[in-house]
């Protein structure tokens, strides 16, 4: 999209006054306003730029039984046509005083945020109450939106990652809402209405589920007054916040599920519980992680898999910290005939990990890289408000920043070992593989070609 000459200024204005100063610098404030809603902030009065981040708990895991979808279509809808503006106007606003609201959607949260500079604040502040209070949902824009999402929905159906971590989760979390789709299914999608937008949207925001955050030049007293002016007429309590969704073990240890797809490559995804975020052997876990998979060039499998055999161009593992379970999860992709050589690889790290640990060196080698590449979260006033909710959104409290680096360093190698003897269990992977491998023994062949 083009921009007149104004308007491209005031958003590279936007860009370079994003940065902002170190975490050791950072001193993050504790706001409650004058409707007793609290928010954390970090004033930055360097840059006339303020940028604002929120988060509801409960996300599309929430969505009505036979309406997968509803809740990541709805977020998608509170940004097209708000109050007296449509979908033209609000984004013609928008764009006309550099101006940026978005929403998003995850299975655990609703996000939002805004950034503007601090001569549009009071416009940027009545736009965001608008799509947060007052969305059109229009059946045109409905219309146009849910075309784009079931074309997303049919491409995505043919992706052999896509068709993996599907069948992944809800192997391992049958008959839980953590194994739906989350931008629903070609079923699903076409049902919707304007009038089950509204119900949806009506269900998920209170002020007893909200989370909030800001960065920049804003007083407290200022920030008081903002906050009250977009949430304070929200519901007291969400209808559908808090304690809806059961906690879920994961299932499906031991199984190898072989989805059938006439490709040249099969991409395979393993893994099984992990950890929460408030688990006590959560930074060990994050350790261990680091060291087997998801250290990049530097992890175990990388080496093992790609360097030493060039088995795989790609493989790492990740931990997945939900709400109600928690997930290690990984990911090869190889040809088809090495598949059964590229796992047999994945299982040995497996035990090598859980009988042996880590090395001092990766030990320390691991430590460095997650003390030091925290402040990458911290590099613009809209990445820092972000993880000021997420410390909120987590229960670490405002003095995290200062303890994590203790916390990171006390993490021994028994720590490690102690998590792994905990998590990697090679008997107990579910492996979904979609392609063609050769040579791999399935517990449940499953067509699904192409």
């Amino acid at each position: 999209m083009l921009l007149n000459g104004l308007r491209r200024g005031a958003f590279a204005l936007l860009l370079i006054l994003g940065a902002a100063a170190p975490a050791a610098a950072m001193n993050i404030e504790r706001v409650v306003s004058p409707l007793g809603i609290e928010a954390w902030l970090v004033q930055d009065r360097l840059i006339p730029v303020v940028a604002v981040e929120f988060s509801f708990r409960g996300g599309t895991a929430l969505d009505p039984a036979g309406k997968e979808g509803l809740v990541q279509l709805t977020v998608d809808l509170m940004t097209e046509g708000v109050g007296d503006l449509d979908s033209q106007a609000f984004k013609a606003k928008l764009e006309d005083n550099a101006i940026s609201i978005d929403f998003g959607a995850g299975a655990d949260s609703v996000t939002g945020s805004m950034k503007t500079l601090n001569t549009t604040r009071d416009l940027a502040v009545d736009l965001l109450r608008d799509a947060l209070m007052r969305p059109r949902f229009d059946a045109a824009d409905l219309e146009r939106v849910r075309g784009s999402v079931l074309v997303g929905l049919s491409r995505s159906a043919e992706e052999p990652g896509t068709i993996a971590r599907r069948l992944w989760m809800e192997t391992t979390f049958p008959n839980h809402p953590y194994s739906h789709q989350s931008r629903g299914t070609p079923q699903t999608v076409p049902t919707f209405t304007p009038a089950d937008l509204k119900a949806q949207h009506a269900r998920m925001f209170g002020r007893d589920n909200l989370i909030v955050a800001a960065v920049g030049d804003i007083t407290p007293a200022e920030l008081g007054k903002l906050i009250d002016r977009v949430f304070g007429d929200l519901p007291a309590k969400a209808p559908d916040a808090g304690g809806v969704i059961a906690e879920a073990t994961p299932q499906g240890g031991g199984k190898t599920l072989v989805v059938r797809k006439s490709v040249p490559q099969s991409l395979a995804v393993f893994g099984g519980p992990g950890l929460k975020r408030d688990d006590p052997d959560y930074f060990a876990g994050t350790i261990m992680n680091y060291i087997l998979g998801g250290g990049g060039f530097s992890s175990r499998l990388t080496l093992e898999v790609r360097e030493k055999r060039g088995l795989a161009y790609s493989i790492g593992t990740s931990l997945s910290p939900m709400d109600h379970a928690g997930l290690l999860m990984g990911s090869v992709g190889t040809e088809n005939g090495r598949v059964s050589q590229s796992l047999d690889l994945v299982r040995a790290e497996w035990i090598k990990m859980r009988d042996d640990g880590p090395t001092p060196q990766e030990l320390e080698d691991a430590k460095n890289y997650i003390d030091g590449s925290y402040p990458l979260n911290l590099t613009s006033t809209s990445r820092i408000a972000r993880t000021l909710v997420q410390l909120q959104y987590d229960n670490l409290g405002i003095d995290y920043m200062d303890r994590r680096k203790g916390l990171i360093a006390a993490v021994t190698i028994e720590d490690v070992r102690r998590v792994a003897r905990r998590l990697l269990d090679p008997e107990k992977l579910l492996i979904v593989v979609v392609g063609e491998p050769d040579g791999l023994p399935e517990t449940s062949p499953i067509g699904r070609g192409g």
